[in-house]
């Protein structure tokens, strides 16, 4: 008698387990929500020409403290001369301010006969024409308000204000001689290479 009570409560036990076990079964598995999607990273300034490659050409806008100049600046039109190319961020700014400020005070050391130094940022004609007319700047400025020039070396990222601050020592040939991708006005051993680098270029 007792093992048939037994036998029984056991399979009980079973029937329950199995219909606990099928009931789980048959109900719907809570949809699984899809991960967060990362938030897409900011897209990189395009790689900039690397010393020895041939310089990207161009033509742009320029100015000097006479106004806009009628005829657009070519890099081919300036082969057989050194062409210093400096990109910065913003007219009139701190250092910016700085660094054409040295170009203009040393121009004759820094640059001297056979260069052309052509510092460009965003700004438009009419202010490069007015700050070279305040500065009393010895050279002439292009505008590139749409970055094209400045993304063609490696300075500027798309959806920036600004340019980043970088030099770029065009030879006579037409290639990259010299290039700074992280150009420090404040930093003199930077301002010394720079001049040995023309001073190469040129061939002195």
């Amino acid at each position: 008698m007792k093992s048939t009570i037994r036998f029984a409560a056991i399979a009980l036990i079973s029937f329950a387990n199995y219909a606990s076990a099928q009931q789980t079964a048959t109900q719907p598995t809570a949809p699984v929500a899809p991960a967060a999607s990362a938030a897409p990273a900011a897209p990189a300034a395009p790689a900039a020409p690397a010393v020895g490659e041939q310089a990207p050409e161009f033509t742009a806008a320029w100015a000097d403290a006479s106004g806009t100049k009628i005829k657009p600046v070519t890099l081919s039109g300036l082969r057989g001369k050194v062409v210093v190319l400096a990109f910065y961020p913003l007219d009139r700014s701190s250092g910016c301010t700085i660094e054409l400020n040295k170009f203009r005070d040393d121009y004759a050391t820094l640059f001297g006969d056979g260069v052309v130094a052509l510092p460009i940022s965003i700004d438009t004609l009419e202010s490069h024409t007015s700050w070279a007319k305040e500065a009393h700047f010895p050279f002439s400025m292009i505008a590139d308000p749409k970055g094209e020039l400045a993304a063609k070396y490696g300075s500027f990222r798309p959806g920036a204000k600004y340019f980043n601050r970088t030099i770029f020592v065009i030879g006579k040939d037409g290639t990259i001689a010299y290039e700074s991708m992280r150009f420090n006005v404040q930093a003199q051993d930077q301002w010394d290479r720079l001049a040995l680098e023309i001073k190469k270029a040129k061939g002195a």
